[in-house]
């Protein structure tokens, strides 16, 4: 069986039995079942699982070329046929089990990750699971994951369960976000919707944020494509997982409106207990302007082709601090750290192809969460494609959670 990084993934086609037969191995083997438990039908029925809530599994690339099930984890909203005690706003997990020949390698973790991912798109207010204390490894897994123990919710009747929740940390918001990137001008509809417009350079600065009242959606999308088209600009609107984001994708695919992208906002607190830098021999310099070299690298990743002025512009819009780090004579990468109130936002890594998979990445980004602490900042935040999953898991690795998701519709 291959060593690599798991993918994470809706169950489809053959994937639902092997899922259902996983579980209820990995049970048995952890001698959670008794001899002749009819739970174990149950476990094994992961169609139904697929059918009436969500099912997740972990595939590795096996022989052949093939996808194997290396484990798997059911996601009950409240009020679903297996959600057992999740009360109104809950995403309940159940069944999480791992094959016995894939432990050790972070499959279980990549799950629950997965997990704590979904409770903030689909929009709950927190995740519950239940736990048998005899569960050691789960239960350390909860806790360095920030779940939290509620004695006065243990239930059962041949066995108790102990109940913990995971609850999303508070996220900087679209408007915070927007003030560590902020676009070269804004236009402002008659409702409050805030339109950048910044000669097309990242999509960050050239979208629309609607506003939470909901009101007259039609109307006032018609207001931002008018200033769009007058800029000569495509129209590309930032909507997130509030029910009044949800009035305004609608809307947004009436009329067409495709995905180019979609992104997840990871924070982490600047406590005692983030990591500090690890190599303290790296050159790492601070500036408070990008000088070209620095516009060069990151524009290379991000767009080669872009107005290095109007990019200098954009970054530069807002008290920020730009760190480039010196390889063999070389600048191996670069990373910007924004701020805004109590916030720090990460933007902008991006290293040299010949040093990628020496650690540079996490350097860098353990840097500017230390200079975001000297700054004075207490949170720090950032933005990841979805699809990035190495960028995923580095960010996993240093702490940071999911506090919010957001998409860009673009007709």
């Amino acid at each position: 069986m291959s060593a690599d990084a798991p993918v994470i993934e809706v169950a489809t086609g053959d994937q639902i039995a092997d899922a259902g037969a996983l579980t209820a191995e990995a049970y048995l083997a952890d001698r959670l079942l008794l001899d002749d438990d009819p739970y174990e039908l149950e476990l094994r029925d992961a169609a139904r699982r697929a059918r009436e809530a969500t099912l997740l599994v972990a595939t590795v690339g096996g022989t052949g070329g093939q996808r194997v099930v290396v484990g798997t984890l059911t996601l009950a909203p409240y009020g679903t046929s297996y959600a057992e005690i999740a009360q109104p706003g809950e995403l309940e997990l159940r069944m999480l089990a791992v094959a016995a020949e894939a432990r050790g390698r972070g499959i279980a973790e990549s799950l629950m990750r997965a997990a704590l991912r979904e409770c903030v798109t689909s929009g709950a207010r927190r995740i519950v699971l239940s736990t048998l204390d005899e569960m050691l490894a789960a239960r350390r897994l909860y806790d360095r994951l920030g779940f939290v123990e509620h004695p006065d919710r243990r239930w059962g009747r041949e066995k108790q369960l102990g109940v913990r929740t995971w609850t999303p940390p508070d996220a900087p918001g679209a408007l915070v976000e927007s003030a560590t990137w902020p676009p070269l001008r804004v236009a402002t509809t008659t409702a409050g919707w805030r339109v950048g417009l910044s000669g097309g350079i990242t999509r960050r600065a050239n979208s629309a944020i609607p506003t939470e009242s909901g009101a007259d959606v039609a109307g006032q999308l018609d207001e931002v494509e008018a200033a769009y088209a007058d800029a000569g600009l495509p129209c590309v609107v930032r909507v997130g997982s509030s029910p009044a984001d949800r009035l305004v994708e609608a809307e947004l695919e009436r009329r067409g409106y495709g995905v180019p992208s979609d992104a997840d906002v990871l924070v982490r607190p600047l406590d005692d207990d983030a990591p500090r830098p690890a190599r303290p021999h790296l050159h790492v310099s601070v500036s408070d302007r990008p000088d070209e070299r620095w516009l060069a690298q990151w524009l290379g990743v991000k767009k080669a082709d872009a107005d290095t002025d109007v990019a200098r512009r954009i970054l530069t819009g807002v008290d920020a601090d730009y760190l480039a780090v010196v390889v063999d004579g070389d600048q191996g990468g670069v990373i910007r750290v924004a701020y805004s109130d109590e916030w720090a936002g990460l933007s902008c890594l991006a290293v040299h192809p010949g040093v990628r998979r020496s650690g540079l990445g996490r350097e860098l980004t353990l840097r500017a969460m230390e200079q975001a602490r000297r700054r004075g900042a207490t949170s720090v935040f950032l933005q990841v494609e979805s699809h990035n999953r190495p960028a995923a898991r580095l960010y996993a690795q240093l702490g940071f959670q999911p506090a919010d998701s957001y998409r860009y519709r673009q007709r």
